[in-house]
């Protein structure tokens, strides 16, 4: 196991307590890497050092604490420059990343599909693309030998033209992604669709797969899961949601790897609605809830219908929730529901909120038509839900939930008519 000493330099007019759970949440990344931490230096910074992000004297105190630790690796909470990180290398002695090549690597190390391989893949070429000069110094500095023995300009070009080839292809490849997305949206388009967003380690696998009862991969670790899934959820009286899990966010995300995943938040962009899942035990919810809105943002979503699940309730007194459901009334406009994903009972809340989502868009309706009418008839089993069928001479009479926006398109045909049930 690599030994890695965790550098914070954190703003100056950020609360200590929030400086202190961001180291904390580095060291969890650095844990979920499966590096050892051996040490951590923080520094308050009003203005970024051009060479060294830090102060040089802190710099040479974080070279110190390297040599007594024996450390194998520095980590940077914050996203270093290419020339930054050249000079803390040649500082240290040893390799040195940031927060964003550390979440590249996990993701790296966590994808199981082909696509979400392409995506990570994607996103760590783009990051290195501009770092390749100081990658292959390092290479070269640590192991030696034929070849590495000073990289000249032509291998470095070399480099550069293979990973821009490389970049070219994959953006290709998920494109091709996107579409076939596309398609498989476009045959769910008659269901209620939901998307579950939110902060990582928030539980949102865990909730789906208690909504759902189908079996999904669940740990609890930062981004245990990268593959989007999506679940049938019954929601009762013959209506059902189809849920999607997405990846989780996290405060600092790179930019290339949100780019790299838009193709999996596309089912998000198509949601009905978005199901913002807030871990309700966090001390510090209310940042997580601000930078998942950050990023929802970033991605044009912000303006989706959303709703608030506060999950793991289970783990707040009595005393502790009530005051959870008073605070978030001045802080977040969306509706909100409680739940445990340990709780069957407490589900309930969140499968009925959901069903008045299903039934806000559906009309309950008797269709008369002739039955020779074939086009409406399969327009009404593939775009509504057709829960009864009566046949009288040669007309027939659907009874069905359908979605408000075809009603004046039935309407509208011959020989048509349509009842409302109240």
């Amino acid at each position: 196991m690599e030994r890695a000493v965790l550098v914070g330099a954190p703003d100056r007019d950020l609360p200590k307590r929030l400086a202190d759970e961001h180291l904390e949440e580095l060291a969890r990344l650095t844990d979920t890497a499966g590096c050892g931490v051996v040490g951590s230096v923080v520094q308050r910074v009003a203005q970024r050092h051009p060479r060294y992000y830090i102060g040089e004297g802190k710099a040479h105190e974080v070279a110190a604490t390297v040599r007594e630790t024996g450390a194998d690796l520095v980590i940077f909470d914050e996203e270093l420059s290419p020339a930054q990180g050249k000079s803390l290398e040649e500082l240290f002695g040893v390799r040195v990343m940031d927060r964003s090549e550390l979440i590249l690597d996990i993701f790296a190390t966590r994808a199981r599909s082909k696509e979400a391989k392409m995506q990570v893949e994607l996103a760590q070429l783009e990051y290195l693309l501009p770092r390749l000069k100081r990658m292959w110094t390092h290479l070269s500095r640590e192991r030696g030998g034929i070849g590495l023995r000073g990289p000249g300009e032509t291998q470095l070009e070399t480099d550069r033209r293979l990973i821009g080839k490389r970049i070219s292809e994959l953006r290709r490849k998920l494109g091709d992604v996107t579409k076939a997305r596309a398609v498989q949206r476009q045959g769910r388009s008659n269901k209620f669709r939901a998307s579950l967003v939110g902060y990582t380690n928030a539980g949102k696998s865990s909730l789906l797969e208690a909504l759902s009862g189908a079996e999904l991969f669940v740990e609890d670790r930062l981004f245990a899961t990268l593959d989007s899934a999506t679940r049938a959820v019954p929601l009762g009286s013959g209506h059902e949601a189809l849920v999607t899990d997405t990846v989780g966010f996290i405060r600092k995300l790179p930019h290339d790897l949100v780019a790299s995943f838009r193709s999996t938040l596309e089912e998000a962009r198509e949601a009905d609605v978005l199901l913002h899942v807030i871990d309700a035990s966090h001390s510090d919810w209310e940042e997580h809830y601000e930078v998942v809105n950050g990023v929802l943002e970033d991605l044009g979503l912000d303006q989706q219908d959303t709703i608030l699940v506060f999950n793991k309730i289970d783990r707040l007194t009595h005393a502790e929730e009530e005051a959870l459901r008073e605070r978030i009334h001045g802080i977040a406009p969306e509706p909100a529901v409680f739940v445990s994903a340990h709780d069957e009972r407490s589900l309930g809340a969140l499968r009925e909120t959901l069903r008045a989502r299903v039934l806000a868009r559906l009309a309950h309706v008797v269709v008369n038509l002739p039955s020779t009418d074939g086009e409406a008839i399969a327009a009404l089993y593939r775009e509504g839900e057709v829960v009864g069928r009566a046949e009288e001479d040669s007309r027939v009479m659907l009874t069905a939930w359908v979605p408000r926006a075809i009603l004046g398109r039935l309407a509208a045909r011959s020989g048509v008519r349509v009842e409302s049930i109240a």
